[in-house]
């Protein structure tokens, strides 16, 4: 009977395999080329934010604070073109920020073990509060002329391809080749199934902890890029947003354990395909947001559901400091 055995990546190709023939199907303009690239370009920074959560994820935790890192360092780099600065020390000062954050992330929950759903929770208000208080004029950062050339980033394309798309491709492979191919993406599996078996065998359980965190902040930031230069803006306020949800959604739903120890990049390309069929199906449909959120919400809880019974907890894999 095991050689008939159905995974959970698998079952999730087969739902976005259905979703998609459906779509089709049913729904007029759906099956275009324009269509196609516009739903993937649409869906490039959440499979990048994807990626960031994934690495957390796996090693055991999660990081509610990706929209915070995705908004405030991108914004400031706009903020900072704005009043003088160069484009190039702007960008250097954000990725600092980011990494600076996901240290602070790191040590909390490493160091000091605060659970990390509430010390992301923390340092994300924390970090969305400075920089509306202190680094933002305007709750929408404007492009400005120091950043002529950077729009590329969102806007351009490669022999018909939208450069978000490429980027997204890009950092699968990167998150793909760290989780697969070196050391500390082994450590961050054996981190995520059993912190207490992986310290025993020498493994540096709580820098490697540190290390989810920071990785996953200069991708958000990164993420948060791509999103200024497809725009041309940065709206500051988008951490009030439900984006953080449809990220967990399409880490949940794309078959990445929540317990941690388990998926890898394939999951989140399924995940984001998944999504992105699905809230493009309902935009042709011409379902109001709140009508989305409602469906997106009811996937939600479904796939915490399905995993709660496709990767149970046990006092095995059970660590501290997990959500």
């Amino acid at each position: 009977m095991k050689r008939f055995r159905i995974t959970q990546q698998e079952i999730v190709f087969v739902v976005f395999a259905a979703l998609f023939v459906f779509c089709s199907l049913f729904l007029k303009g759906f099956l275009t080329s324009a269509n196609i690239l516009a739903l993937l370009q649409n869906v490039s920074v959440l499979g990048i934010l994807g990626l960031a959560m994934a690495i957390v994820v796996i090693g055991g935790g999660i990081d509610i604070s990706l929209i915070a890192a995705l908004a405030v360092p991108p914004g400031l780099v706009l903020q900072m073109v704005q009043d003088g600065h160069s484009l190039s020390s702007s960008i250097v000062v954000a990725f600092a920020i980011a990494i600076a954050f996901g240290l602070v992330n790191g040590w909390l929950i490493a160091y000091a073990e605060v659970p990390s759903l509430f010390a992301t929770l923390a340092s994300g208000i924390f970090l969305a509060g400075l920089g509306q208080a202190f680094l933002f004029r305007v709750e929408v950062v404007q492009w400005s002329d120091g950043m002529a050339g950077f729009d590329r980033l969102g806007q351009a394309s490669v022999f018909g391809v939208p450069m978000p798309i490429i980027l997204l491709a890009a950092t699968c492979l990167a998150v793909a080749f760290l989780l697969r191919r070196t050391r500390w993406g082994a450590y961050i599996y054996a981190v995520g199934d059993n912190r207490a078996a992986a310290r025993v065998t020498g493994i540096p359980t709580r820098p490697i902890i540190v290390l989810q965190y920071v990785l996953a902040a200069v991708i958000g930031c990164f993420a948060g890029l791509v999103l200024a230069a497809s725009v041309n803006s940065m709206p500051t306020r988008i951490f009030n947003s439900t984006l953080i949800y449809d990220v967990i959604l399409v880490v949940v739903l794309g078959g990445i354990g929540l317990s941690g120890g388990r998926g890898g990049v394939v999951n989140v390309i399924l995940g984001t395909l998944l999504i992105g069929t699905m809230l493009n199906g309902m935009t042709i449909m011409n379902l109001s947001y709140a009508a989305q959120n409602l469906v997106k919400g009811v996937v939600l809880l479904a796939a915490v559901i399905a995993d709660t019974f496709i990767n149970p907890r046990n006092e095995e894999t059970a660590q501290q400091g997990d959500i």
